[in-house]
């Protein structure tokens, strides 16, 4: 792993360590690896290749764990991804089936007004039922990434702050208790 300093030596970062490196963008904050958390998770299930890159380039102007953000897209691999394609196709087919029996059908029409369904296609390289299906599985399972490593860090953070005041409360218990027999 290369150190900061080594990276901002490298040629290709040099111009943009000031941006890079900033230490909130590499520390472990309660803000920062939800953040990254649900960045990981979108740029896993929506992007088919590079992943990781593209992560870690959406970390930079959302303020989110780069490290978080990357590892988080290996949600996706070999192994899950034809389960996740299958569930996004049932989902894209489901949705647009609700979608088609209202009477405006707002999903279509948003989609061929503004050649949406053109960029789903093109980003997934997958059939507009599919893409759809990714695009919402990446817009739920992310915001359930958020919430549980958010609600994950509390919990953590609890658990830290009641074993450092169990621990100060042993402590002046055996004083009071040395000095009273003293």
């Amino acid at each position: 792993m290369p150190t900061r300093e080594q990276m901002e030596q490298n040629r290709f970062i040099r111009p943009y360590a000031h941006r890079v490196l900033r230490s909130e963008l590499w520390r472990f904050t309660r803000r920062s690896v939800p953040r990254g958390v649900a960045l990981g998770i979108a740029a896993g299930i929506i992007i088919p290749l590079g992943q990781i890159f593209v992560a870690a380039l959406l970390a930079l102007p959302f303020r989110a764990n780069v490290p978080v953000a990357a590892t988080t897209t290996f949600i996706t691999n070999p192994a899950t991804i034809p389960f996740v394609w299958w569930f996004a196709n049932w989902l894209g087919s489901t949705l647009l089936r609700v979608d088609e029996v209202t009477i405006i059908a707002p999903v279509s029409t948003a989609m061929q007004q503004t050649e949406f369904d053109k960029f789903l296609e093109w980003l997934t390289g997958e059939t507009l039922v599919t893409a759809f299906g990714l695009v919402a599985l990446a817009s739920i399972c992310s915001a359930l990434g958020y919430l549980f490593s958010s609600w994950g860090w509390r919990w953590w953070v609890a658990r830290k702050r009641k074993k450092i005041i169990r621990a100060r409360r042993e402590r002046l218990e055996r004083a009071r208790h040395a000095e009273g027999s003293a």
